[in-house]
């Protein structure tokens, strides 16, 4: 999972923006950035915003990443983490009948949890 310095750093690089350029365009001095860049601080939420817009990504993505690296910090079972991906890529209505399953089956193991 990478964190906020290394997509900043990356969405840079994919725009082929030079750290002066891109402090330029988002109105943040070039050393902020290069913090931002190694990790030494982090940016407030309106500077976030413009680097973003600058980049043209999300703030969200750049604080949190992807989806898929959400679910890889939280779901430490690596056998659990690919069933989920195999069925993400499902039909939307065998989705909802597995999680129609899991959802019951969360209960249950709660309701005997609590006897």
């Amino acid at each position: 999972m990478s964190s906020l310095a290394e997509r900043l750093k990356e969405g840079r690089k994919n725009k082929g923006l030079s750290q002066q350029a891109l402090a330029k365009m988002a109105d943040v001095h070039y050393t902020n950035l290069g913090k931002y860049e190694r990790g030494e601080a982090s940016p407030s939420a309106a500077i976030l915003q413009r680097i973003a817009q600058a980049l043209e990504l999300s703030p969200d993505f750049l604080i949190n990443g992807t989806l898929e690296d959400k679910a890889g910090a939280s779901i430490t079972d690596e056998r659990l983490l690919q069933h989920f991906r195999k069925i993400e890529r499902l039909p939307e209505n065998k989705k909802a009948v597995l999680l129609e399953f899991l959802d019951s089956f969360v209960f249950k193991a709660n309701v005997q949890q609590l006897a």
